[in-house]
């Protein structure tokens, strides 16, 4: 345990040794890492704890530059807790040269199969009983941290006073191919949106495609850019800015020789690497593993029910938070991990991760911002699971898009706040 200050925030980091597996805890052991951030008026008092769970999967907790936003409402009130979830950040981090390095793939796909939201959650009692004995704390789950939210209110509910959701309710009996199914109109209409705000973006991508088609470009980093990598472009469209940030990005994607920029080919890089969190793509279909349902690239299943989503379809549709197959081959950050990804699609012994009934009986106080258009998060499924939870009230809004809770500054956790306990 180390303490700092940065300006406006009093600042412990903590290292947790807990197990593996959850279920051997004499067995091999990682650790763990969380920040605990407070207000320095406030530090020495006897503060409620709110443990933040990050988006991903496979998403490391923020890093402070500075207060204000979601983080400056919290701290008026609660200790709060930035966790780098179990194989992220600082938690023995699985990367590339870690997945290199575990040995044959049934072993590594093992390895991964324990990093899902159960094992989160074991984590996160383990870490609460250290830092709070018996007292419950109260839980923020963004997105995939709403999907661990779940979990924990259904296997171990004695810890949590209150939670609040922000993009984040799952489909309790949802498929990898019920998401898909529902994902792909989604980031079509997206994608209409965006073409119908920056017209010139839609011939400018079919060119790009068709170019790649034809010459080989190599990214900085000697990955080839196909057309299909450019494609993946589309999962930042369901962010508040994201549309902005593509337009501006293919802006600068040609130079006068007509030709790939080296921005904009570095900027692809970066986006497309997934070198700071392979999880994310590794683990992105694993966590509706459910039972003996084998997830099957459901991803790659679904494409063939969506002809507009053709390669050579104009306008070039491109994808959202879909994983495919060809990614472990052609990504350099994701290769380690290929042969480990077929054996997790092919999975048919996943443990369940929501108890319908104990989330029924359910008497947490649990506050959820379910986003209209999300375009990552179906609000259907949302819906429906809220109607499935006791004590759960939900708000519904097109006002933000899926990064509400940081867009809008401290007014959507407030909200929630107010909501949970029954302020509003």
């Amino acid at each position: 345990m180390t303490r700092h200050r940065l300006p406006g925030l009093a600042v412990t980091d903590h290292a947790f040794t807990v197990p593996l597996d959850h279920a051997d805890p004499g067995g091999a052991t990682i650790e763990v890492f969380a920040r605990e951030l407070a207000d320095p008026v406030r530090a020495g008092r006897q503060l409620p704890w709110l443990l933040y769970l990050q988006g991903g999967p496979g998403g490391k907790s923020p890093r402070p530059v500075n207060t204000g936003g979601w983080l400056d409402h919290a701290l008026k009130t609660h200790r709060v807790l930035l966790l780098d979830q179990r194989g992220t950040g600082r938690s023995t981090p699985v990367t590339a040269r870690a997945a290199a390095g575990l040995g044959p793939a049934r072993r590594l796909a093992d390895h991964l199969a324990l990093h899902r939201a159960d094992s989160i959650v074991a984590d996160a009692e383990l870490i609460r009983r250290q830092l709070c004995g018996d007292r419950p704390w109260e839980t923020l789950g963004q997105s995939y941290g709403g999907f661990v939210t779940l979990s924990y209110l259904s296997f171990a509910p004695a810890g949590l006073r209150a939670c609040y959701i922000t993009g984040g309710l799952p489909g309790l009996d949802a498929t990898a191919d019920d998401v898909y199914a529902a994902t792909y109109p989604r980031v079509r209409e997206r994608l209409t949106s965006h073409y119908l705000h920056h017209p010139g973006d839609r011939p400018l991508l079919r060119h790009l495609a068709d170019l790649l088609d034809r010459h080989p470009v190599h990214l900085p980093d000697g990955d080839r850019l196909t057309a299909r990598r450019l494609r993946t472009l589309g999962l930042m469209l369901g962010m508040g800015d994201g549309s902005a940030r593509l337009h501006w990005l293919l802006d600068e994607a040609l130079g006068a020789d007509g030709a790939p920029t080296a921005t904009f080919l570095h900027q692809v890089m970066q986006l497309t690497s997934f070198t700071d969190n392979p999880l994310f793509a590794v683990l992105q279909e694993s966590i509706y593993g459910r039972g003996a349902t084998a997830t099957g690239w459901a991803a790659e299943r679904a494409l063939a029910a969506h002809p507009a989503f053709a390669e050579d379809a104009d306008p070039l549709m491109l994808t959202g938070e879909m994983i495919y197959p060809w990614m472990f081959r052609e990504v350099a950050g994701l290769r380690p991990f290929a042969e480990a990804a077929d054996l997790l699609a092919a999975r048919t012994d996943w443990p369940e991760l929501y108890d319908p009934a104990r989330l029924a009986a359910n008497q947490v106080p649990v506050a959820a911002a379910v986003y209209h258009d999300d375009m990552y998060v179906d609000a259907g499924l949302s819906l429906r699971t809220a109607r499935a939870v006791g004590g759960l009230r939900a708000w519904v809004t097109n006002e933000w898009e899926h990064d509400g809770v940081t867009a809008s500054g401290g007014r959507v956790l407030a909200r929630l706040m107010d909501l949970a306990s029954g302020r509003a």
